[in-house]
């Protein structure tokens, strides 16, 4: 027995088995063995870090816009020391920044879209200008009206809107200086001519100073929640006669009621059981009604053109229209227009638009607005110009201003 333990289990010299003399060694060798590595640190997550770097951008953004709006204030302190903010309001120099903030996104291609760049730097220009008072503006009224969404396209919400009644209003506030400027619609894309604004020009003494262009949405809405619940609609005439297919097709047997504005529908529809308005979305949200169906405009590139309207004309921006107030002797007489526009057709100038309205001098007799592409102080517009104003019985310039961007 003691010789199958020995043969098991063999003694060395020093009388110690082999197996326990291995085993110090076994552990020497598993002492040696590197320790495992504690694991890294995950690295920081992709969101944690973009949002780091937004932050980072956004505090140069924030320093850049606060060092544009310092130099705002010297530009007007080296101005005039004591002038009003209409004195430092300049529509050509504010054209030639947004044409260069859309240069920079075409060329960049930029994942903004041209309006929103636009409208960007629109509200940082209006901001810079208001810095000490806000110009007033006044608009054909109420609030919630697409006249009131042209104010803000022109000057940002940095300004005072001042909402009136009557597009004669607008007129007179401005002539009295209680507002800087007025906006009032011009013309509509599929309605025409607003007449009234024209026929203003006849005799006031104002200057168009800008366009606006604005894409009109019309949306049916009303405080009831289905379109069997109308029983008449509310709307401005003109939004009436842009919708009137829509209207006919799907609401054939409901009355149509003109009101003086979008948004006088508007209240009556949040009042009135059972009446609905066509207006633009901010009416919705002014007012507290659902939009029932949105966007009921008959034509998709519906689109209204407004003007600015100051006391004062202003200097070339380089992409300028002008308005004409023209008229003959005769214009009953044959060739009394063709006389009028043949000057700018020799020089190349071209003419965007023309409107007769009656003179008011005597029945039948009547005078020409006209649009042409050029500004009143610059060659050729400006040699053709002093040219009519020696054959024509009027030629009055009604402005020369920046044409509409987007």
């Amino acid at each position: 027995r003691q010789a199958a333990l020995d043969s098991r289990h063999p003694v060395r010299a020093d009388g110690l088995s082999v197996a326990r003399a291995k085993a110090p060694e076994r552990r020497s060798r598993k002492a040696a063995q590197p320790r495992p590595q504690r694991k890294a640190m995950p690295v920081k997550p992709a969101l944690e870090s973009i949002r780091e770097r937004i932050d980072v951008i956004d505090a140069d953004l924030h320093a850049l816009i606060n060092e544009r709006a310092r130099l705002a204030q010297q530009v007007g302190i080296s101005k005039h020391s004591a002038g009003h903010t209409v004195d430092f309001y300049r529509p050509e120099r504010e054209s030639q920044v947004l044409h260069l903030a859309l240069e920079r996104n075409r060329a960049a291609k930029g994942p903004l879209r041209d309006e929103e760049i636009l409208r960007l730097f629109r509200e940082i220009m209006s901001a810079c200008l208001a810095q000490q008072e806000p110009l007033k503006v006044a608009f054909l009224g109420p609030e919630g009206t697409f006249t009131q969404q042209a104010v803000f396209k022109q000057f940002g919400h940095s300004v005072r809107a001042l909402p009136l009644t009557s597009i004669e209003e607008v007129f007179h506030e401005v002539e009295s200086g209680t507002a800087d400027f007025g906006v009032v619609p011009i013309e509509n894309s599929s309605e025409g001519t607003v007449n009234n604004t024209l026929d203003m020009f006849l005799t006031s003494p104002l200057a168009i100073c800008g366009e606006v262009e604005l894409r009109i949405h019309h949306n049916l809405m009303g405080a009831m929640s289905a379109l069997g619940q109308v029983e008449r609609v509310c709307a401005h005439q003109q939004a009436l006669a842009q919708c009137r297919g829509w209207l006919a097709e799907n609401m054939p047997g409901v009355e149509r009621v003109p009101v003086a504005s979008n948004a006088e529908g508007a209240r009556r529809a949040r009042d009135e059981d059972g009446t609905a308005a066509i207006a633009p979305m901010a009416a919705a949200e002014v007012y507290g009604l659902n939009v029932l169906v949105p966007e009921i405009e008959d034509r998709a590139d519906n689109t209204t053109r407004f003007l600015v309207i100051g006391r004062k004309s202003f200097p070339p921006s380089g992409q300028d229209k002008t308005t004409l107030l023209v008229s003959a002797a005769h214009t009953d007489a044959p060739g009394a227009l063709f006389r009028l526009l043949e000057p700018f057709a020799r020089e190349g100038i071209s003419m965007t638009r023309i409107e007769s309205r009656p003179s008011r001098r005597r029945k039948w007799d009547y005078v020409f607005f006209i649009d042409l592409e050029g500004h009143a102080e610059t060659q050729p517009l400006a040699g053709v110009l002093a040219k009519l104003k020696g054959q024509a019985s009027l030629c009055r310039v009604l402005g020369s201003y920046p044409r509409a961007i987007l």
